[in-house]
Parts: structure tokens; sequence; C-alpha cells
């Protein structure tokens, strides 16, 4: 989530799609867990009370119930399931079916959208692996697509694929209906603390950028060997995400423990942010998640990121400081946070805490 500047990466390595095919046993030693580290039992835990539902529509009339059940929510989870969106479950299942199209597509097709600059580097947006740091990394068994659909003026449409036909105006139009999500949301979260509603919505101004991160997951043969995803937060300031309703996977950890976090059809999945968590001086928690991966069958997700200008400075919010409750972050930029979530997340860290005080 940052500018489409090329990154440097030690060794560009093949999809695992690519790879999925040949691997009938033991997945490839770059994407096995040490020993020590992997999940006792794939499934997690099931959740001691279930993720709150919130209905965004009755958010939307100032139902105090319902703005009840958002604090609730985002107080001991962190996020929360969000019916109510005004989007048809017959255009999700189209959002779904073009992700899904565009990774079956053949790979020399994918290849058009390449994440790699001059054969031997890696930027931000396009289609492949996430960034290599290290010889030592423990590899994600996922490959995405990353692109930036806001503002329009980023768009780099040469990375939005032409197959399917539909994909550009499905995921053009659902980017619409998710900012409407995403600025009611933020109202929400601006008047639990006592500001301006539109406080953090002015916030995500004209240099604001939201990114699209559409993610793959084939079956793995040994799924409690290797990671889908690794533990990380987000260095958003809210994430809204589409989880494919065929199969689990996402993971939330909570006090040590991880927790399965349930599907709901045609729900959305909002959580908050790294800079949320910073801004609100920790009154917000940016959850830590994961991905597992399914010993049959693929799995697949759509992630809308919407983060601040690349120029804009984060810390917490003036209004929220006094000598009761002191700063507990440190002031950064956005771009040089977006940078340190890739080289922390590429090491197994959490960016969130290089900047805590």
């Amino acid at each position: 989530m940052a500018d489409a500047e090329p990154w440097k990466t030690v060794k560009i390595h093949p999809t695992v799609q690519e790879l999925v095919t040949g691997v009938q046993d033991e997945p490839p030693s770059r994407y096995v867990i040490p020993e020590q580290n992997r999940r006792p039992v794939v499934a997690g835990s099931e959740m001691p009370h279930p993720i709150p539902i919130i209905d965004l529509s009755r958010l939307s009339n100032n139902n105090a119930d319902e703005v009840a059940r958002l604090q609730s929510a985002l107080e001991n989870w962190g996020l929360f399931l969000a019916v109510g969106h005004g989007m048809e479950p017959g255009f999700l299942g189209e959002v779904m079916k073009v992700t899904r199209e565009f990774f079956k597509l053949p790979l020399e097709e994918k290849q058009k959208y390449s994440n790699l600059v001059n054969g031997n580097e890696v930027r931000i947006e396009g289609y492949g692996n996430d960034m290599v740091v290290s010889e030592k990394q423990i590899l994600d068994w996922c490959d995405r697509l990353y692109i930036i659909v806001e503002p329009e003026s980023r768009r780099v449409y040469s990375l939005w694929p032409t197959e399917p036909p539909s994909f550009r105006d499905i995921l053009s139009e659902y980017t619409v209906s998710c900012r409407k999500i995403a600025n009611l949301v933020l109202e929400n979260l601006s008047k639990l603390l006592d500001l301006q509603e539109d406080y953090f919505v002015n916030m995500l101004d004209e240099n604001a950028m939201t990114y699209a991160r559409l993610n793959y997951y084939p079956h793995c043969p040994k799924p409690e060997h290797v990671f889908g995803m690794k533990p990380h937060t987000d260095a958003s300031v809210i994430t809204i995400v589409f989880i494919d309703d065929n199969v689990s996977g996402l993971q939330l950890q909570k006090n040590g423990v991880w927790y399965n976090v349930p599907i709901v059809p045609n729900a959305l999945l909002v959580n908050v942010g790294d800079v949320m968590e910073m801004l609100s001086n920790g009154f917000f928690k940016s959850p830590v998640h994961r991905v597992v991966t399914n010993a049959v069958k693929e799995r697949l997700s759509l992630v809308m990121f919407y983060t601040m200008g690349p120029e804009r400075e984060i810390e917490p919010v003036p209004e929220l400081l006094d000598e009761k409750r002191p700063r507990r972050y440190k002031k950064i930029k956005t771009k040089d946070y977006i940078a340190q979530l890739f080289e922390t997340f590429a090491r197994g860290t959490l960016a969130i805490d290089t900047v805590r005080i």
C-alpha cells in the first residue's frame, strides 16, 4: 500500500498457482513454517462471543443500539461484519466471479499485469508474489493482484485486467459502493471519539489512496505447514474485506488465542487499521490476523485498504491527548509507515510495534 515505485527483491519466485500443480505431498521448503511456530490446530478456536453483525442501514439512521453494537465490536475485536450495505447478493456474486475468473486465466495472460519491473525488481502494484527481502523469509501460500482504485487519477489502467471483460466495470462499481461504507464507518468512529462527524472522512482528502488487493489461496496438501498469509495488521485507516463464502480461512488473534472469523454470506468484514489505532491514540486497536489454507479447496478474497495521502503525517489526534491520556505513538509519514509495513511483514513482525512509545 504505497506509491507504485519498484522495490528490490532478493530473488524472483514462481507464483503459488504455478507451484501447486506439481506439489503432491510436502510444500516447497521456502513456504514451510518452522515446526515450533506451527499452529497446533489449523481450524483455530470458535469465538466465545460472536463478532457483532452491524446493519449499516440502521447505523446510517443513527440507531442508538446499532451504534452501541459498533462500539462494542471495535473495542472487543477491532472488527465487525457489515450487512445492510446496499450491495445485492447478485452483484457481490459478480465481484467474486470476476476475481475468480482472473486467477483462472492462463499464466501468460496474468503476467501481462506482473508486478515485476525490469525482470528483477518488484513493485507494489500488479500481479504476483509479495516482496521478498531475505533468503530466510518464509513465503506465504498466496498470489495477489494489487491495484490503486482511488483516486481515479492514480489508476494505472495497464495493470487493470481486460479479461474477464467486465472486470474493470465491476471493480469500479464495487469501489464506489465501498467508499460509501468507509465514509459511514469513519463518521461513526469520529462520533465515538467525540470528534466532528467528518473529522476522519476529511483526512482521506484528494491525495488519499485506496488499494484493492485480490488474493488467491490455492489448496495446499499440508495446510498445517504453511501460512496463507502470515500474522499481520493492516497499515490502513480502515479495511473492507469481501470473503469467499465457500471456504473459511481468516483467523483473528486475541489474548494469544487464534479464533476463526465466521462466514456470513453477503456480509463484508470491516476492520480498524494501524493508522486508526495511532490516530485514536490506542482507543481503537488494529487486530492481528492471518489466513490459513485448505487441503482441498482454493480460497479468494478482495480487500480494500483506505489510506491517507503519502506525505500526510500520522499521529494521535490532538483533541484526544491530555495529562491522563499521554501520546502513545510516534509521528510518521504515511509513505514511510507503509514502507515499514512491507519490511516488517516480510520478516514476520508488526509495523505498529515500531511506532509505539
